[in-house]
């Protein structure tokens, strides 16, 4: 066989060879793509009456403070008939109960953990002294003990309770570690809101959930960078839920308990409902929706309206946002249906909403909510008027270019001070950015006024690919040097890999502390 010959075949082989590696990769790249849709719409028999996390009980001590007791506990729940799964929960097996208390009453929480490992308690939305924050400085020891106490000094709100060990919290809320911390106060209870809890005034922790064998399933999804993505989901524990409803108004306070997953929340009949509170309070007016996107951390309060003998699903619908690969492999052309609304044949008359709810109390700007430089945040750093602009690149490798370190501190922000936080997400992935301590305004979303279910008093708030948001914060302290607040993405697997940063609160002329090491919380 001549050379010439023998080349040519040798093409004509690794041509083949290329071929057959092309439809291979192409196969693969499509069986992926199709793979990674999820949806659960039409399949969920909502067979299971939905649980309602019971209210905790509390005491009143000598001091004059509300005392509630929580303990960290191991144990097993049948989600799947005669399947025990292995779980973590707060007073029992998984989650825990909801706390309640009003504006001005002394809190004291004692914090036992009965687990096989250290843990934290961090109260979401919470202003309260960073001492008492529960980040990951305040562990917990197995059979130790923490016994944070505060004043509850905030708007009514839906607020929540999860642990934050660094670099552990997606295992954690996984496991079941999570409840609702409402807060009430007399402006909320004239605001002629459903307010009876549990039958018209429902708490709705909805998670995303995968089962491995018996126990969960934490892995990731191929493809996807965001964290762990379920193929079904829970609510207040329970899958499949159907909830009765005996009242022609109802109100639902949703909380994204899951660790990646955004869902955007609407109705399968497609009507709409009244948006009456975000993460930190109640909205001035109500707003007409039919979406809601919650990404990890968020809160909102709606209140839809039924009629005698009919149903209604809660659905998450497809997101839509980002390009075509964020859409499928971050979750959001995912799709489920979350819980069945069952309305009884007779339903209790309910008043229709007021046209006016409360005062938020955000933070304000001179001339107005949006500063001089407007809404839109056109204007140059002293615009704004706020003492200090700050700019905040989002990147899953770390916060403006830094990973979180537990030994420093990124800035301190002076007590008594309106701030405007710059944050912007150019990773292409999908992020969402939290603030402890503190609730915020949204200034504008890519130099726009920010749409109806961002104006509210938010404490979390969604940054997608593309994205910036201006937000206006107010630090009314306490001031302590040497114990930080925590700034961070809500996507819990970015959290752990190090998307945190650190901040104190000073006194005027007061420099920041240096942070101690990690020890279990001296509340008292």
């Amino acid at each position: 066989m001549t050379p010439g010959r023998t080349f040519k075949r040798a093409l004509v082989a690794l041509g083949s060879l290329v071929t057959v590696l092309a439809l291979a990769l192409a196969g693969g790249g499509a069986w992926l793509w199709q793979d990674a849709r999820v949806s659960t719409v039409g399949e969920v028999t909502f067979d299971r009456k939905l649980a309602v996390p019971p209210l905790a009980e509390s005491r009143v001590d000598e001091q004059g403070r509300r005392v509630f007791d929580l303990r960290m506990d191991e144990g097993e729940r049948e989600f799947r008939p005669g399947r025990a799964t292995p779980t973590w929960g707060f007073n029992g097996d998984y989650l825990g109960p909801t706390l309640r208390a009003k504006r001005g009453e002394k809190i004291l929480v004692n914090v036992h953990n009965e687990l096989s490992e250290a843990s934290t308690v961090h109260w979401h939305g919470m202003h309260l002294p960073a001492r008492m924050d529960g980040g990951p400085h305040r562990m917990v020891p197995p059979r130790g003990q923490w016994s944070p106490s505060w004043k509850a000094d905030q708007p009514a709100a839906t607020l929540w309770y999860h642990p934050h060990p660094h670099g552990e919290t997606e295992k954690h809320v996984q496991r079941g570690l999570a409840g609702m911390f409402i807060l009430d106060d007399e402006k909320s209870g004239r605001a002629g809101l459903p307010n009876t809890y549990g039958v018209d005034d429902i708490p709705l922790i909805v998670q995303d959930v995968a089962f491995d064998g018996d126990s969960f399933d934490h892995g990731h999804r191929s493809m996807s960078g965001i964290g762990f993505l379920g193929d079904r989901t829970m609510v207040n524990g329970t899958p499949g839920p159907y909830q009765e409803v005996r009242d022609e108004a109802v109100r639902l306070r949703l909380l994204n308990a899951s660790s990646a997953r955004g869902y955007a929340f609407g109705f399968d009949d497609g009507r709409d409902f009244a948006l009456v509170g975000t993460d930190g309070g109640l909205l001035e007016r109500p707003a007409r929706l039919d979406r809601l996107k919650l990404s990890p951390g968020e809160r909102a309060e709606i209140v839809l309206r039924m009629t005698p003998g009919e149903r209604t699903v809660l659905r998450s619908f497809p997101q839509r946002s980002g390009d075509f690969w964020q859409n499928r492999f971050s979750g959001g052309d995912d799709s489920f249906d979350v819980l069945q609304l069952r309305a009884a044949d007779t339903l209790r008359d309910s008043p229709g909403l007021p046209a006016r709810l409360g005062e938020p109390g955000l933070p304000e700007l001179p001339g107005g909510p949006g500063g001089s430089d407007g809404a839109d945040g056109s204007g140059g750093s002293g615009g704004s008027g706020a003492v200090v602009e700050r700019e905040f690149a989002l990147r899953t490798s770390g916060i403006n270019g830094e990973a979180m370190a537990m030994d420093r501190i990124d800035f301190a922000v002076t007590r008594g001070t309106t701030e405007v936080w710059t944050v912007t997400n150019n990773n292409g992935t999908p992020h969402n950015f939290h603030v402890h301590d503190v609730q915020f305004r949204v200034l504008s979303v890519n130099g726009r006024e920010p749409p109806p279910e961002l104006r509210g008093p938010k404490d979390t708030v969604s940054v997608p690919d593309g994205d910036t948001l201006r937000l206006a914060l107010r630090f009314d302290g306490p001031a302590d040097p040497d114990t930080p607040y925590m700034y961070h993405c809500h996507l819990l697997f970015h959290e752990d890999r190090g998307m945190m940063g650190q901040f104190v609160v000073v006194e005027p002329g007061q420099r920041a502390g240096r942070v101690p090491p990690a020890h279990p919380g001296d509340g008292h």
